[in-house]
């Protein structure tokens, strides 16, 4: 099974995760942070993960260390998860609506961290939760998942399904580029041999 467990405590954050690739979208998260808690849950949930995530942080500051840490931790664990990235479809794309809102995620298992990331939300904050951090999550999730991440918002004005969406069709693309190809089991998915 494709599992990790990451603990990271600093001065800001003291986090545990763990993370089953091949699970059936049961979760536990507790951040802290209502609307990152959502968030996190629609990622498990819709790419079929299962996750835990109990993070303490300096919330009383802002939620910004908490949402990094968080990112720089589930990164980890999918490189961690992953192992040699033997077999993986390796690429995905999903375009996932969300009431008014459409968003595009493309994703490349590549070995090579890259975030374009165009939103354009139109609210800074989202209940108490500032719009800036999605930003911050994705940027180290990729540097730590070592990803090519590109997340488009093609259409919609309401934030909060902006943001839904993101985090939805995060979840099912990297389903869908995390799944096993029978066709090239034992097979690094790279024509270089390495990625």
């Amino acid at each position: 099974m494709r599992i990790a467990e990451i603990k990271r405590k600093t001065k800001e954050t003291d986090i545990e995760l763990y993370l089953n690739i091949d699970g059936k979208g049961e979760c536990e998260i507790d951040t802290g942070i209502a609307f990152f808690d959502h968030m996190l849950t629609l990622f498990a949930s819709h790419g079929m993960f299962d996750l835990k995530v109990k993070c303490i942080g300096d919330i009383e500051v802002d939620a910004h260390h908490s949402v990094e840490d968080i990112g720089i931790c589930l990164g980890k664990a999918f490189a961690e998860a992953l192992g040699d990235l033997k077999g993986l479809k390796r690429y995905a794309d999903k375009t996932v609506p969300m009431d008014e809102a459409l968003v595009l995620v493309a994703l490349d298992i590549s070995g090579r961290p890259h975030l374009s990331l165009s939103l354009d939300v139109p609210a800074r904050k989202v209940g108490n939760f500032d719009t800036e951090l999605v930003e911050e999550f994705f940027l180290s999730f990729v540097r730590n998942a070592k990803m090519t991440l590109h997340i488009k918002k093609l259409a919609g004005k309401n934030t909060h399904h902006i943001i839904e969406g993101c985090f939805k069709a995060f979840g099912r693309t990297l389903d869908e580029a995390t799944m096993i190809d029978p066709r090239r089991e034992g097979v690094l998915p790279s024509t270089k041999g390495v990625l």
